[in-house]
């Protein structure tokens, strides 16, 4: 079942090893930046953890060594530039 959407262009501003994390799993899952954000929000807002598999997983802790992302959620909304 598919869903007929309209897509906006957004300015958010995120931290910039995080976004490198992000564009790297989007790109070994195979989908756009915007795909894997509305996955993870979708999941996120209906009380449930991110889709991903173990693999993705040991995936993503790879890429956040990789680009030195020490960041996890306790760190949420405590963020200073």
């Amino acid at each position: 079942m598919t869903t007929k959407i309209e897509r906006v262009q957004t300015g958010v501003r995120m931290e910039k090893r995080l976004v490198k994390v992000l564009k790297g799993t989007a790109e070994y899952l195979d989908l756009s930046l915007g795909d894997l954000l509305e996955g993870i929000v979708l999941h996120a807002f209906d009380g449930k953890t991110p889709p991903f598999s173990e693999e993705t997983r040991a995936k993503i802790a790879t890429l956040m060594k990789v680009y030195d992302c020490d960041l996890n959620a306790s760190h949420s909304h405590r963020l200073t530039e």
